[in-house]
Parts: C-alpha cells; structure tokens; sequence
C-alpha cells in the first residue's frame, strides 16, 4: 500500500509515509527507542555507581571492577565503531547491553561472600560490552536526526537516557530508606536493577539499522552495505592521526574523569546511605535539564551552525567555571583525613552540598552534548560517525580508567577537584579550534549532503541496499 509523498521501501517496493514523525522507522522513533535501551542499561548503570562504592560501605571492590571496566572500555570503545559497522545494531547492541546484566549480579554476589574477583572480572566484561553498545549509540544519535537538528535529538535522548538514573536513584532510595547508614544496600537493589538491564538488552532488538530508517524529507540515514574488518582496522588506525579526533582528546578523556571525585567523595562522603540515593534522582534529572538547554542553543540560538558551536562552548566554559568554582569551596573543609559529618535530606546542612552535587550532574550533561553535536557536525553518515563516537568513547574511558585508580589510592581530594576542573577548561578552546575549522554552517552542509544519504534512484543502488 502506498501514500502521498512517501518513499520507496527497498526491499518490498511498496512506499512509505514520511508524513508522521512517529514511524516506526522514523529517527524520532528510533532515537527515543536507542533512549529506552539506555534508560536501561547504562542508566540503571550510573544509579548504581551513583551510590558511591557500587552501593558498598566500603568502594574497593567497585573502584577496582570500575578500573577493570573502564581499561577494556578504552579499546572496546575505539573497536566498537568498527565492530558496530560489520555486525550492524542488533548483534551489537544486544551483545553489550548484556554485560550490564552481569555486572550488577557480581554486586549482588558480592553482598554476601565479599570476593572481588567476580565483580572485577564482571567489570572487565562490561568493559566490552559497553564499547559496543556505546559505539552504536553514538552512530545512532548523531547519524539518524536531520543534519540541522542534531542538537534536539541529541537532548531527546540524554533526557530519555537519564531518566534512567532518576527512576534508578529512586530503587535504593526507597529499598534503603530504614537501613543502618553501616550497612550496603540490599539485595532487591540489585535484583530491580538487574529487572531494568535485561529488559534493555531485550529492547535492542527493536533498533533499524541505518539503510532502514527514513527522513521526514525522504532521504535515509546511509544506504552503504556493512564494512569488513580489513576495512575497518584500517579506518580505526587512521583515527589516531586525524587531526579533527587529536582536538577532542582532552575534552574526551575529561568528560568521565569526574566521575570517581563526585560518586565516591561527593555524594558517598557528604551523605548517608538513603540520601545518595535520592541525590542520584536529582543528579540525573538536571542531566535531563542540560541536555534540553544546551540542545536548544546549538540548534536554535543562531543561523549559522558555526556560530551556534562557538555559543555553545562559551556557555558551558561559563557554567562549568562557575560549578567548579563552588566545588572547591565546598572541598576545602574536609578530606580524606579530615572526613566530614554524613548528611541526611531532613537537615537543613542539606542544602548547599545538595545543590552543588545537582549541578554537577547538570554540567555533566551539557558538556558532553556539547562534544556529541560536534562530533556530530563533522560528518552525516553513520560509518564515520560510528569510528568517531567509538574514538570518542574509547578515550573516555581510558580517562575514566585513571580516575579510579586515583582515587582508590586516596589522592588528596583536592587535587582530585583541581585536576577535574584543569582538564574540562583545556579543552574548551580546542572544541572552538575545531568548530572554527572543521564545522560548516548549514547552508554548505545541505549543498554538500554526500550522495549516500539520498533515497536510491536506480535498482542497481536499490540492490547495493538489500544487500546490507
């Protein structure tokens, strides 16, 4: 059956309607879908780190599965592109969404025998499988949406990403409410956590690859059959001699790196057990609010793409001196040695060290959409934006990998803030460098649309898609 102002579907020959935004293969409906999937997983993930310790009293155990994580993460990040363009969405994705389930189960072992080993190697495991699943979000998120509003599907599925760790937040708030501040959070924890990421790696299967997903304009997202791995290996290796992804290094080795200083010395050490789980509710709830803010500037502030770049960088830099500006106020009184006295959300010391942690998370977000919708910028076909969401991810982690190894061996809190406010300030005007050189306003990038984002024209490119 056919519509008015369809395109042709490539492998039935019938059309279909580009009229309504909610198609099923539409890149609303499938970014919100990818959102879902990391609503799950990685959501659950992050409420679960959130805690501070993995939710244990004591966070050896987690910072060294989380070094485990994040080591394998850094080449499984940079493979994932790869990987992601031969396997295609569903093996990739269902394959890392998976690793969550095991991880949080390692935890849930751990509560009763106390042996790191499970949750360590659990955490190596994740390691891969979250290069996979983050390698095929990135190409997902920044390949799908029109080029000129990358930045509101890039807020869509933050938001929906981090609902997630508010919903997650909420798990051991509430299972933990009564618990002894002594005690690690229950076992029903991890079981609900556990509930959410099976339920994620079951909802990857809905995911369209790239060559099936269809623009409100009629144009698909790539129609190029799915790499090799000579192809591939090669391409990754060219990554770490392009000048555009060398630019993004110190913004992407920062862009983790603080994870370790506010989960473990912020949240963990300022706040009994209940209330870090009800902190992690508001922590990824202002992520939501960054992302839709920051999402409207890079879309909407001004014509010019270049121009909306360069605003965006400067409200972030402006934020983020600000937000780190109040952490090391709130560092100075206390340390490792010096502990602070746990608070609880009914007292009224409550606020000041709450409203600092919420805009930890809210800057969280916007600096990373910031660097998403740049990198989304660089290029339109899902290919090269998996390899660059994959680089990205891989030197993400890498970062990530140290910090919590820095803080398993108790570096002096307030290093640990100035080194974490050093980094994201180094990168801002290297994003502006890359912006400036790199980025292309919108009326270039229309002119230039490379052919690969057009509906097929002829059989012949009709049959080059079917056969992806």
């Amino acid at each position: 059956m056919g519509f008015q102002g369809g395109v042709a579907d490539e492998e039935s020959g019938t059309e279909l309607s580009t009229k309504s935004k909610f198609r099923y293969n539409s890149p609303l409906v499938q970014v919100s879908l990818i959102g879902l999937v990391c609503f799950c997983c990685p959501g659950m993930f992050n409420a679960l780190s959130g805690m501070g310790g993995g939710g244990q009293v004591d966070p050896t155990a987690a910072n060294n599965a989380n070094t485990a994580l994040y080591t394998s993460f850094a080449v499984f990040g940079i493979l994932g592109g790869g990987i992601y363009n031969v396997l295609g969405p569903h093996l990739t994705l269902a394959a890392g969404c998976s690793t969550y389930v095991l991880y949080a189960g390692s935890f849930l072992y751990y509560n009763h025998h106390k042996h790191q080993a499970f949750a360590i190697a659990a955490g190596g495991l994740l390691g891969v499988g979250a290069g996979l699943l983050w390698a095929g979000e990135g190409a997902i998120m920044t390949s799908y949406p029109p080029p000129n509003r990358k930045g509101t599907y890039i807020s869509l599925f933050w938001s929906i990403f981090n609902m997630g760790g508010v919903i997650g937040g909420l798990i051991p708030f509430i299972l933990n409410y009564h618990r002894n501040e002594a005690t690690s959070v229950n076992d029903a924890t991890y079981i609900g956590f556990m509930c959410f990421m099976s339920a994620g790696t079951l909802l990857s299967f809905a995911i369209l690859p790239p060559n099936k997903v269809v623009r409100d304009d009629g144009t698909r997202c790539t129609n190029v059959k799915y790499s090799s791995v000579s192809t591939e290996a090669v391409e990754i290796l060219k990554l770490f001699f392009n000048w555009k992804m060398l630019l993004i290094v110190p913004a992407a080795w920062a862009s983790n790196f603080f994870y370790s200083y506010q989960f473990n010395n912020v949240n963990g050490l300022l706040f009994n057990l209940r209330t870090r789980g009800l902190n992690n509710v508001f922590y990824w709830g202002a992520q939501m609010l960054g992302s839709i803010g920051i999402g409207y500037i890079l879309d909407f502030s001004f014509q010019s793409r270049r121009m909306r770049g360069f605003v965006g960088i400067g409200v972030v830099a402006l934020l983020g001196s600000a937000i780190w500006g109040g952490g090391l106020a709130n560092q100075l009184p206390y340390s490792h040695d010096h502990p602070p006295t746990r608070l609880d959300f009914k007292e009224s010391a409550f606020a000041g060290p709450f409203v600092l942690y919420f805009s930890y998370g809210l800057l969280d977000a916007m600096f990373q959409s910031m660097v998403y919708w740049i990198i989304g910028a660089l290029a339109d076909d899902s290919q090269t934006l998996s390899r660059y969401s994959g680089f990205y991810k891989g030197v993400q982690s890498a970062g990530a990998a140290v910090a919590w190894q820095v803080d398993t061996h108790k570096v002096p809190l307030l290093s640990q803030l100035i080194v974490n406010w050093s980094l994201t300030t180094v990168s801002y005007p290297l994003l502006v460098l890359l912006v400036m050189l790199a980025v292309k306003d919108d009326k270039k990038t229309e002119e230039e649309t490379p052919k690969e984002a057009t509906v097929p024209s002829s059989n012949k490119d009709i049959n080059t898609a079917n056969s992806t």
